[in-house]
C-alpha cells in the first residue's frame, strides 16, 4: 500500500519500522520541526526524523498541515491511506479527505477512554489494570474517529510509563501493519466509539508531576510511576528539589508518620510515609545531579534523612 507517515516522538518509530519491514511504500514522512535541546540548545531532529533518512524517505517538517502548498503536495502523493501516531498536529478536513482509505491513528489507549495528549500517563496515573492501542479512522474531532481494531494489554503492578510506552509502541507497530491488511481486504469494520466512558487526558504540565504525600500509598506509586522517566516526578527535600522514580507500594495500611516522613533507606531505596501506608523508591535524583540508586544517595546525605518531603 502507499503510505504517507505522520508521526514525531520515539512512540511513533516502532510503527515506521513495522510498515517499512512490512514491504509498505513509504511515500513521505512528515514530522515536528527539529528542536533546541540540552545545554548548547543545538538543534536535534525528531526521532521519526532520523528513523526516515535512515531509510531514505523523503521528510516534510511544515509548521501545520493548512497551508495550500502543503495539502498540494500530499494530493501530488496519492497515497492510499495516511498513518499518524503521536504527529503532534491536528489533520484539517482536507488532508483527511485526501487518501482513497482516510487517515489511521495509532492511539495509545483503549478508545474511548484516555482521548488527549498523554494516554499512557492518565493510564497509570489512575490506576488502570489494561491498556492498549486503538487504530482508528480519523475525523475532525479530537480521537473521536470510528474505531477499527483495538489490541489490549495488561497493566503490571509496578509498571512505569516508560515500560508501558514501549510494550504499546510494539503493538501499535503490530496492530497498524494487521489493520491495513484488514482495511484492504474490506475485513475491517470501523465501531463508532461508544459515548458512555470518555475521557480525557490533557498534556502534562510541570505543576502535575509533584507528589503528594498526603494522599494514600497506591496513589503516590501511581503518581511516581505515571512520569518515569520522563518529566519525572518530584517533591521537595530540605532546600532542594528531588525527582523520585522506581516506585512501589511498601505497606498499603495504617498511618506510620507524618506524610513525607522518611520512614527508612536501604538498598531497596528510601521508604516514605504516605496518607495510607508507605511508598518504597528506588531512585531519586537530586538538584542539577544524576539519577542514582536511593540508597546510594542518601549514604552521601546523611542529614536529608531527618527532613521530610514537602
Amino acid at each position: 500500500m502507499k503510505l504517507i507517515f505522520m508521526g514525531t516522538p520515539d512512540f511513533a518509530v516502532a510503527a515506521l519500522e513495522a510498515l517499512h519491514d512490512a514491504g509498505h511504500e513509504l511515500l513521505a514522512v512528515y514530522t515536528r520541526m527539529d528542536t533546541p535541546k540540552n545545554r548548547g540548545m543545538k538543534l536535534l531532529p525528531p526521532p521519526v526524523k532520523v528513523k526516515a533518512l535512515e531509510y531514505g524517505i523523503p521528510v516534510f517538517q511544515p509548521k501545520n498541515l493548512r497551508g495550500a502548498e502543503t495539502q498540494a503536495r500530499l494530493r501530488e502523493l496519492q497515497p492510499d491511506a495516511i498513518v499518524v501516531a503521536a504527529y503532534g498536529r491536528l489533520l484539517p478536513q482536507a488532508v483527511l479527505d485526501i487518501p482513497k482509505y482516510g487517515c489511521l491513528n495509532i492511539h495509545a489507549s483503549l478508545l474511548p477512554r484516555w482521548r488527549g495528549a498523554s494516554p499512557i500517563t492518565a493510564a497509570i496515573l489512575h490506576g488502570d489494570r489494561e491498556s492498549g492501542v486503538t487504530i482508528m479512522q480519523m475525523d475532525a474531532g479530537l480521537d473521536t474517529g470510528d474505531m477499527l481494531l483495538p489490541v489490549s494489554v495488561p497493566i503490571d503492578p509496578d509498571e512505569s510509563y516508560g515500560s508501558l510506552h514501549d510494550r504499546l509502541a510494539q503493538l501499535g507497530g503490530k496492530a497498524i501493519v494487521d489493520a491495513l491488511e484488514r482495511l484492504e481486504a474490506g475485513t475491517l469494520v470501523p465501531v463508532p466509539q461508544p459515548e458512555e466512558g470518555v475521557t480525557y487526558a490533557p498534556m502534562v504540565e510541570t505543576k502535575d508531576c509533584r507528589v503528594d504525600f498526603v494522599q494514600s500509598a497506591a496513589q503516590v506509586s501511581q503518581c511516581i510511576r505515571a512520569y518515569d522517566p520522563q518529566p519525572g516526578a518530584f517533591a521537595l527535600l530540605g532546600e532542594g528539589k528531588m525527582k523520585l522514580f522506581a516506585a512501589s507500594v511498601d505497606c498499603a495500611e495504617g498511618n506510620l508518620a507524618d506524610p513525607g516522613t522518611i520512614l527508612r533507606a536501604d538498598k531497596r531505596g528510601v521508604c516514605i510515609a504516605c496518607g495510607t501506608g508507605a511508598v518504597l523508591v528506588g531512585q531519586v535524583q537530586g538538584a542539577g545531579g544524576k539519577k542514582m540508586p536511593a540508597d546510594a544517595f542518601f549514604r552521601g546525605h546523611q542529614a536529608l534523612l531527618q527532613e521530610k518531603f514537602q
